[in-house]
């Protein structure tokens, strides 16, 4: 989760540091087909195969304050919203305000928006969004992200104090990890090299874990290796990086084969 040239964002898009555990609706995955027709005044046309209940439970009980063809709607935006959030960040982000446009009120919502943004790279909405929708109290773990905007609005300084926290110290398993990672590109933003490989080697990584939130973690350790100078140290995590990318989302063969 660090920028291209301070520790590269070559293994994610944006900043490589969006914790994907839930994204903004936690939506079973079914293609958008055919779309009805919905007034421009409404936000983006969702696709009429599009149901409510594709929505996670939990979401969709944040939703019954509202009326129920609001909170249809609402919750068929989410949906869209999250189908989207890979291949079109920016459509997400239409659909995702367009919930928000009739729920602000609720976290849930404010969470989708904040998290379509950052896949945007409009930090500072992303920003705005996330922070609102912890104070409506999400029960995401939404800090490591909130961090990573701090990185992408100019404030690395901020995202370091936030690693600091109580609350970052609080995190564990992979959300722990991403507060790592943002912690780590944030020394690097700063030309802090050695304060980077100390964040990312506490504690000891573990090279035989597989899974997204791993694969970015070595990554970023091959990258802060690398700007060490320390490239056969660096070669070697970004294999393991490949092998711990089951879902093919960092780049690190190509970066196998550039140190090759």
């Amino acid at each position: 989760m660090v920028q291209d040239g301070n520790n590269g964002n070559r293994g994610r898009g944006s900043r490589g540091s969006a914790p994907r555990s839930s994204g903004p609706n936690r939506a079973r995955r079914a293609q958008p087909r055919s779309v009805e027709n919905t007034p421009q005044d409404d936000g983006p046309p969702i696709p009429a195969d599009i149901e409510a209940k594709q929505l996670a439970p939990d979401i969709r009980g944040e939703l019954t304050t509202l009326d129920r063809s609001t909170a249809d709607t609402v919750a068929r935006h989410l949906v869209v919203a999250g189908l989207l959030l890979d291949e079109d960040p920016e459509a997400a982000l239409a659909h995702a305000r367009a919930a928000r446009a009739r729920s602000g009120r609720i976290a849930a919502v404010r969470e989708a928006v904040g998290i379509a943004a950052y896949h945007s790279g409009d930090w500072a909405q992303a920003l705005a969004e996330l922070r609102a929708a912890r104070r409506m109290g999400s029960k995401s773990a939404l800090l490591p992200l909130i961090a990573d905007c701090e990185r992408g609005v100019g404030r690395p300084e901020r995202a370091i104090e936030l690693a600091r926290s109580p609350e970052a110290a609080a995190l564990t398993g992979d959300d722990a990890d991403e507060m790592r990672i943002v912690a780590a590109g944030a020394r690097c933003d700063l030309g802090q090299y050695e304060q980077a490989m100390a964040i990312l080697s506490t504690p000891q990584l573990d090279r035989t874990r597989v899974g997204q939130t791993a694969a970015r973690l070595f990554y970023v350790y091959a990258e802060t290796l690398l700007a060490l100078g320390r490239s056969q140290e660096a070669l070697q995590w970004f294999i393991n990086a490949a092998a711990a990318d089951l879902e093919g989302l960092t780049d690190a063969e190509d970066r196998i084969t550039e140190l090759s």
